[in-house]
């Protein structure tokens, strides 16, 4: 219930009036309706008993037994043949349904932080492949900074580098000042590009943002020739509807356009995200390290006629398929206390355990000292298979022993190495040809609510949009007992080991090295079986 409430906490939500916690339309709950009906069954529901929610609704509570998770939630989803943005918004409009993104319907949220550390991670990689590990002097271009593209700017100054970033909403633009996520506005395009040159000149780390509509401002950068090292995205444009704002037309327009004619709203959308992914391909072409970062852009503009959309790759197959493959990706936790102080000494713990992960060791300190808390204190970071279970463990004995003023949640995005088929995304261009294979969120769903997870989430759609995703979350209570340490020595093993599993079984040699060296058992590499 501390988790749900911190979704929608106005320090953390992106409209929480409207239960929309971020990517455009990704909701913690259908309607306040249900969100009263959830958080009264949370505060009866006993330790043998079992709430399941359908798309945002509570729908039944049932008696299961104690290692059993207390949530079990569904969201989004669809038939296969059903599985279209149209059928969506036609179910959602009869109130059928509701849109759960990834870690909006799952309660896990925690602010731009989340994706912060996945986007600084990729960052880094970027600079580890191109740029000698660093993106000092180096310009990057991007959009979108709302819930999770607000991350963007101060990922790339964390890695050394110079970020203009275009945002279409001014008020998107003030609260990254507010939080301290983004350094500057400039006042126009031109103004822009003189702040990013002299920063890249000096070399100084610096990020500016310019309120204007990425599909007008990157053509006319590409036009003008921009000095542009590294070009990404992240708008809503998973969401063609909801997520992304036609070129020509200023927020209230948009609004008045979806409302009266949605299916031209769409139809304008896309042609606008062809002229802006149109526009990255503009900047490969020149040299320019292009990449997609998740939000199904590149299928979008190819919706709106742009044929060359899949010109450049997707991050996760350009830069994180290794770590995917060692089980590595987004750890978080949240101290339920409210205190800071947790999560300080949660850091600290963490800084002990991994003492020779040099890129880890430098994103805590980066974090500490830069990180704005927003609703209840929360910390994320990349950990793998044989990790996460042993920070789980010492972060129990911190409660135990009341070091901590009261228990964390530990839970992940699902965006992670073995809870997700996404073509588009985490699957892209898998070694094997299984990118759309989607039996692997649901072993990895089953297989957690059968380790002891606190609550288990079953997803569609989240990241790139309807028919493109299926992808699964889990989170534990580690409350200092016993029987958390159990669990998290059941859940927090086998939970990354299916990321470990999943690549293996696609053919990656670092995979199948990983499982023979920490004992993960996979029957059909096994000799004898």
């Amino acid at each position: 219930m501390r988790c749900l409430m911190n979704n929608l906490d106005p320090e953390v939500a992106e409209r929480p009036d409207d239960l929309v916690v971020y990517g455009g339309r990704g909701k913690a709950a259908r309607s306040w309706a249900a969100f009263d009906v959830i958080a009264r069954e949370l505060r009866a529901l006993e330790s043998d008993q079992t709430l399941l929610i359908q798309s945002g609704k509570p729908v039944g509570v049932f008696r299961t037994h104690p290692m059993a998770p207390r949530v079990l939630l569904a969201n989004s989803l669809l038939v296969p043949d059903w599985a279209t943005w149209d059928e969506f918004w036609r179910l959602e409009s009869l109130g059928l349904t509701a849109y759960g993104q990834m870690t909006a319907g799952s309660w896990i949220y925690i602010g731009s932080q989340g994706i912060l550390q996945g986007t600084f991670q990729t960052f880094a990689a970027v600079a580890d492949a191109h740029f000698g590990g660093t993106l000092r002097g180096r310009l990057v271009l991007t959009a979108g900074l709302g819930g999770m593209g607000g991350a963007q700017p101060l990922a790339v100054t964390m890695n050394g580098g110079v970020a203009l970033c275009i945002e279409v909403d001014p008020s998107r633009v003030e609260r990254r000042l507010t939080e301290g996520y983004l350094d500057e506005r400039a006042d126009s395009l031109d103004d822009g590009l003189r702040r990013c040159a002299s920063a890249v000149a000096e070399g100084r780390a610096l990020s500016v943002a310019v309120v204007a509509n990425a599909a007008d401002a990157f053509p006319e950068l590409r036009r003008r020739g921009a000095p542009v090292d590294v070009v990404t995205d992240q708008t809503s444009a998973h969401d063609p509807l909801h997520g992304y704002v036609p070129s020509g037309l200023d927020l209230d327009a948009a609004r008045q356009l979806r409302a009266d004619s949605p299916h031209l709203y769409v139809e304008r959308a896309r042609a606008s995200m062809a002229a802006h992914c149109g526009a990255m391909v503009g900047f490969l072409r020149a040299g320019a390290q292009v990449f997609d970062y998740g939000n199904n852009l590149r299928g979008e503009a190819l919706a709106g006629g742009l044929v060359a959309a899949f010109a450049y790759p997707g991050f996760v197959p350009a830069y994180l398929r290794p770590l995917f493959c060692e089980g590595k990706g987004p750890f978080r936790w949240i101290a339920l206390s409210g205190d800071p102080a947790d999560i300080a000494a949660t850091d600290a713990v963490v800084r002990q355990a991994f003492p020779d992960d040099d890129l880890l060791q430098r994103w805590l300190e980066l974090a500490s000292a830069r990180v704005r808390f927003q609703g209840l204190p929360a910390r994320i970071c990349w950990l793998g298979l044989g990790e996460r279970d042993v920070a789980a463990q010492r972060f129990n004995d911190l409660v135990r022993r009341g070091d901590l003023r009261a228990p964390v949640v530990i839970g992940r995005d699902h965006l992670d190495s073995g809870s997700v088929a996404s073509p588009f995304r985490e699957t892209e261009a898998m070694a094997d040809g299984s990118d759309a294979i989607a039996d692997w969120p649901i072993l990895n769903a089953l297989l957690n609510t059968s380790s002891g997870a606190s609550w288990v989430a079953v997803h569609h759609g989240g990241g790139v949009g309807m028919g493109k995703s299926i992808h699964a979350g889990a989170q534990l209570v580690i409350d200092g007992t016993d029987d958390a340490a159990h669990r998290a020595e059941l859940m927090l093993w086998n939970d990354p080991a299916t990321g470990v599993m999943r690549h293996a079984d696609a053919g990656y040699d670092r995979a199948r090295q990983t499982a023979a060296e920490l004992g993960v058992h996979i029957p059909m590499d096994d000799p004898s079986a």
